[in-house]
Order: C-alpha cells, then structure tokens, then sequence
C-alpha cells in the first residue's frame, strides 16, 4: 500500500512540473509586459497627459502586446515620405526636403517636441538669381548745356494814385 501510495504521489509531482514548465513561459511573457506596463505607468502623472487618460493607454497597449499587435516601431520617416507624395508635384521637392531635413541646396531645422506643443520644421532654400541683362549705355551727358533764352523785360506801369477823400 505503501508502494502505491508513492506511486501516486511521484506521479502527481511528474504532472505538477510538466503544467509548471509549460506555464513558465507564459509567465515571463506576463512578467516582461508588466514591467514596461509598470514603467509606463510610472510616467503618468509626470507628463502633460490626462492620468486616467495615460492609465487607459498604457493598459490598452499592454493588451495589445500581450496578443502579439506591437512587433515594432513605425517608419515614421516612410509615413512622413508618403504624405508628401500627395502634394502637387511642383512642391513635392520641398516638402521631402522638409522632411529629410537637408537635400541639396536646402538645409533643414527641427524645433521643439510633440509634449511641449508641436514640432517645427524649418527649410530654407538657396536660389542664385541670374545676372541682370547687360543695361543699355546712359545716355551721355550734353558736353555744354545752352545758354538760356532770356525774354525782355517789360516794365510794369505804375500805380494808380490813391483815391482823395472829398469832404
């Protein structure tokens, strides 16, 4: 009876370490997405995010990792890229220098972040203007200018005299 009993309970340990070695991986899969769902929680509050708001994403993404959906990060570049191939051709050029940040004759800047209100882009493009067309000759100056025509001088008649008051 005694052997039976041993039996029983060497078989129950043999079951208990199979379920544990196939439910270990699962667990450290749980354990690595609770430390970066930790992590991300740990923003919240310190960001100009609503909490509840940040708490909501940080558990949707947490989902959504645990089902496999966040493999890797996006090509915000080739997003960028492709948002400019909607543009009229003429300000394609630019809007890919803007992107690309310098291309050319363009030298681009980037200036401030997506938390503190958005992010500007500056380009700014050299363009050499042509030289102007040869300017026709100035008009010489007259070597004398003439002498000027002097009408003679009329007098005026003088004036009458001031009326006599009669008394």
């Amino acid at each position: 009876m005694n052997s039976l009993r041993t039996r029983s309970m060497i078989a129950a340990l043999v079951a208990a370490g199979g379920l544990a070695a196939v439910l270990a991986p699962a667990s450290a899969q749980t354990r690595r997405g609770d430390s970066t769902y930790q992590q991300e929680l740990s923003v919240c509050g310190h960001n100009q995010q609503d909490r509840a708001a940040c708490i909501r994403e940080a558990g949707a993404a947490r989902q959504e990792a645990a089902r496999g959906g966040l493999t890797s990060a996006p090509d915000y570049r080739a997003n960028a890229l492709a948002r400019c191939n909607l543009q009229p051709p003429a300000d394609r050029a630019d809007c890919e220098a803007r992107v690309l940040g310098s291309a050319g004759n363009t030298t681009g800047a980037v200036d401030g972040s997506v938390m503190g209100g958005g992010v500007i882009r500056e380009s700014v493009t050299t363009v050499v203007m042509p030289a102007p067309a040869a300017m026709p000759a100035p008009m010489p100056a007259p070597s004398r200018a003439p002498a000027p025509i002097v009408a003679p001088v009329e007098r005026m008649p003088a004036p009458m005299p001031a009326p006599v008051p009669v008394r």
